[in-house]
């Protein structure tokens, strides 16, 4: 299959715009299953199917490279599949495509669920925060005070600008549907197998590793994006500390990717991200990243959430410099 990069270009720029301004409507997913909803179901079936209780581990890693190795086929596939059958559809093809790259980015959604942080907090108070920061976040709310909860929020407006938005607008420009489509099996299957619990250690070690592969170049890009947000909303010293403590402090996240985007939106904004924080009752002791920085509140929430809006519009102008010059 040839690959014609300026027509995916200008999709992917159409569909960014798409996604910014309509987002993911709920009366739409509540007829229709979402994409991600239909990996998550192939993703939930695998681990029950292929990773039985008391398989020995050696088992679970085998099965986990096979099942891993198999969802990305079939959407490598289904991807190209797609692709075929809109190129052939000529303005038709290119309105579906675009629609589909759409729905796979999240840039509207994200900041909504992180925007009813705040909201919740100047309806209801700490509460109201604490619920709606478990929508987002899977540490324990209850231990969190109105500083970890703008904390929680702010974080994770942060790495999922890389794994959401981000990563699958790169896969895309670089492999069209079938990158985009592996993408998001990937990341789904991450989310779901690919942490430490007792069941998953194993059996989702290749789809960790794999994730954590397929977003080295968007968190590494995202957290430029996050510095230029920085300069557009808050000035060239802003944008110069967002890139100063990515570089420096990116290494202490436990992730190898999240600490990128995570430390660009610390120095953004001038506050110490990251650190000690509960999950499942269990305490889990990390460094801060911008440790200098003050403490996150409530209001940091909304300036995190225009940074971010600013480091969307410029993946977008990004985007369409790209496609101008693979024109030119």
């Amino acid at each position: 299959m040839i690959i014609d990069l300026e027509r995916q270009l200008l999709i992917l720029a159409a569909a960014l715009l798409l996604d910014r301004l309509v987002g993911d409507p709920d009366w739409l997913w509540r007829r229709l299953p979402h994409p991600v909803v239909i990996f998550g179901k192939a993703i939930g079936f695998a681990d029950k199917r292929f990773n039985p209780e008391g398989a020995r581990p050696a088992s679970r890693r085998l099965a986990g490279r096979l099942v891993i190795g198999t969802l990305l086929a079939a959407s490598v596939v289904v991807g190209a599949t797609l692709s075929l059958m809109f190129a052939h559809a000529s303005f038709v093809g290119v309105l579906l495509e675009l629609i589909v790259v759409a729905v796979l980015l999240a840039q509207k959604s994200l900041s909504d669920h992180v925007q009813a942080v705040a909201i919740g907090y100047r309806t209801g108070g700490l509460e109201g925060a604490r619920f709606a920061v478990s929508m987002i976040v899977g540490r324990d709310p209850a231990t969190l005070d109105e500083k970890g909860v703008a904390r929680a929020g702010i974080e994770s407006l942060a790495e999922n600008f890389s794994d959401a938005v981000v990563a699958p607008a790169f896969w895309y420009a670089l492999l069209g549907l079938p990158g985009i489509l592996a993408y998001k099996m990937l990341n789904t299957a991450d989310s779901m197998i690919g942490h430490r619990s007792v069941r998953h250690i194993d059996f989702g070690r290749a789809s960790a590793i794999a994730d954590d592969w397929a977003n080295w170049p968007a968190a590494r890009l995202s957290a430029a994006l996050i510095a230029a947000g920085a300069f557009v909303q808050a000035g060239l010293s802003a944008a110069r500390r967002a890139l100063k403590i990515a570089l420096m402090d990116h290494e202490l996240h436990r992730s190898p990717n999240a600490g990128w985007p995570e430390s660009a939106m610390a120095g953004a904004l001038d506050v110490a991200l990251a650190g000690p924080r509960t999950y499942g009752g269990e305490r889990v002791a990390e460094p801060m990243l911008n440790a200098a920085g003050r403490m996150c509140t409530m209001a940091d929430i909304d300036r995190a959430i225009r940074i971010y809006g600013a480091a969307c519009s410029a993946l977008l102008v990004l985007t369409v410099i790209a496609g101008l010059t693979v024109r030119a």
